[in-house]
């Protein structure tokens, strides 16, 4: 039978529920069991990709298409396995549940409720993952902190799904933070206790405590801990300050959280844990043996969540070239003609971020220019892309007013266009080309050297396209169109021939790198921005 974690959290949000969630799945995982997580957020939103990247972080991409959480990326980076669309539940997919079954007449005659039938349709989404015997153990994190009214239907749901299931086949893990006074120089246990006392009151014990902390629990703190929460003194275990989310699995093995776990699971303590990959990436990641400066243009810099997964993906491309990757954020809005130099001197690579409408546009392609010129690496993503379209089509092809229809809809040449099955697509919410694609790779070019093989797959997110009407013209002007579509034509990656490194794709590389398989493309322009730094 498959068995159940759920993952709480207390007293303040942010204490990292999703990396101590998919730190435990990587330590069962490398004991040989097979795993996977699912995160329930308590927002309204069906999913997060209408939300504005400042009100809530990236929105991560799965591979069947489904906009998610920006945790499932840890998830993925973790296990180095895809998530899905069962990985991710929100409140306004529950409800949305419900009320089409209700429409449908499917309760007909009952009074709809949140006790059965809301906290029955998050029990049917909790046991998806489970059901096909295709996992040992399904980790589920709960988004929010405990009191939280939004969170109230999931602790219900959790207290009947465990005594529907045995309590030997599921467990709660407390996530909570154990604050250090200064001016009494001590840590105290007081706001864990009131968390765990408000669990209690709607009917749950955790079984484990994890304790985010700025010091070391002394024996004495655990002691007192364990017995004001009603736990084991073993199941108080300590999460301290990391200098890396990528150390926390190896502290969790220090804190035997795994091995407290399946002895509360009634599991078999199966092999060590192999974690010698893990240690020799990180080995690799504090032990740098050059540095490189890249620059990252976008429009949301100010919140390094908003783009999670690619300063995730420059760590794992770094440790790969053994080499310490220096992100400068710069705000596109912030670029002009008259500064670019200024803004982009001393960079050894500029990457240019995905994003959506007209803010910021204008300094993003002044940035793509003068890297252009001066031969900098360049690497555009999905907008970085159509804005090196979009520049090139500007001062190589002189189409001066050379535009995406995006931005510009009555522009005389748009090179980027809305692709035709999105004109007629009135609803924002889960309507963009998403998920994973195929792409084809043309031999002799810089990405058939990058990737090894002619056809691979990447995750997109995107209504806009490279307008194949001005494609031959770009590529008689020298931009390669090395990566196409075989389905319907579209333009996937475009590349410059004589260029240290100008590579763009209209897809998501960073939504696939992973600590296992970091993703080639940065693999590659971290190598390209080492060599020029060396050049230097």
């Amino acid at each position: 039978m498959t068995k159940y974690i759920f993952v709480t959290g207390g007293v303040t949000s942010s204490l990292g529920k999703g990396i101590i969630s998919a730190s435990l799945a990587k330590l069962l995982q490398a004991r040989g069991y097979r795993v996977t997580i699912q995160k329930f957020d308590p927002y309204i939103n069906i999913d997060p990709g209408t939300l504005n990247p400042y009100e809530h972080g990236e929105c991560f991409v799965t591979e069947d298409g489904a906009e998610t959480d920006l945790d499932l990326g840890h998830y993925e980076r973790f296990l180095n396995a895809p998530t899905s669309q069962s990985n991710n539940i929100t409140t306004g997919r529950i409800y949305q549940n419900v009320i089409n079954k209700e429409r449908e007449g499917a309760y007909l005659g009952k009074t709809v409720q949140v006790v059965p039938h809301i906290t029955d349709e998050i029990k049917r989404n909790i046991r998806i993952l489970g059901e096909n015997g295709e996992y040992d153990i399904v980790i589920t994190e709960l988004g929010g902190t405990v009191g939280d009214i939004e969170s109230l239907p999931y602790i219900e749901a959790v207290r009947q799904f465990r005594w529907e299931i045995g309590y030997n086949n599921s467990l709660v893990i407390h996530l909570t933070l154990i604050p250090y006074l200064a001016a009494a120089g001590e840590l105290k246990t007081k706001p864990t206790q009131h968390s765990v006392k408000t669990l209690l009151e709607y009917g749950i014990q955790p079984d484990i405590l994890v304790c985010r902390t700025e010091h070391h629990l002394s024996q004495d703190i655990r002691r007192k801990i364990a017995l004001f929460c009603n736990v084991n003194i073993n199941a108080v275990v300590e999460s301290i300050d990391a200098s890396t989310i990528y150390d926390v699995p190896l502290l969790m093995l220090k804190e035997q959280l795994d091995k407290t776990v399946l002895t509360k699971l009634k599991l078999p303590h199966k092999l060590e844990p192999d974690l010698e990959n893990w240690k020799d990436f990180l080995g690799r990641l504090k032990n740098p043996t050059s540095e490189v400066h890249i620059g990252l243009v976008g429009k949301y810099v100010e919140l390094q969540d908003a783009y999670k997964s690619i300063l995730e993906s420059f760590i794992h491309a770094g440790a790969r070239n053994e080499c310490k990757v220096r992100v400068h954020s710069i705000h596109s809005e912030s670029i002009t003609p008259e500064n670019v130099h200024e803004k982009l001197e001393g960079l050894n690579g500029l990457l240019v971020a995905p994003g959506f409408g007209n803010r910021g546009i204008d300094g993003k392609i002044t940035a793509i220019k003068y890297v252009r010129e001066n031969n900098i690496p360049f690497f555009g993503i999905c907008l970085g892309m159509q804005c090196a379209v979009i520049e090139y089509g500007r001062n190589v092809l002189g189409y001066k007013d050379a535009h995406s229809t995006e931005m510009d809809e009555s522009t005389k040449h748009p090179v980027i266009s809305m692709m035709e099955e999105q004109k007629k697509i009135k609803n924002k919410g889960g309507t963009m080309r998403l998920g994973a694609y195929t792409c084809e790779i043309k031999k002799g070019t810089k990405a058939a050297v990058i990737y090894g093989k002619q056809t691979i797959t990447e995750r997109h997110r995107h209504r806009y396209e490279f307008n194949n009407k001005y494609l031959k013209e770009y590529e008689t002007a020298g931009m390669v169109a090395s990566g196409i579509n075989p389905e319907n034509n579209l333009v996937e990656i475009i590349e410059l021939k004589n260029h240290p490194f100008f590579v763009a794709g209209q897809f998501h590389p960073e939504l696939k790198s992973t600590v296992a398989n970091p993703h080639p493309l940065f693999v590659n322009f971290v190598a390209a921005s080492l060599n020029q730094a060396r050049k230097k």
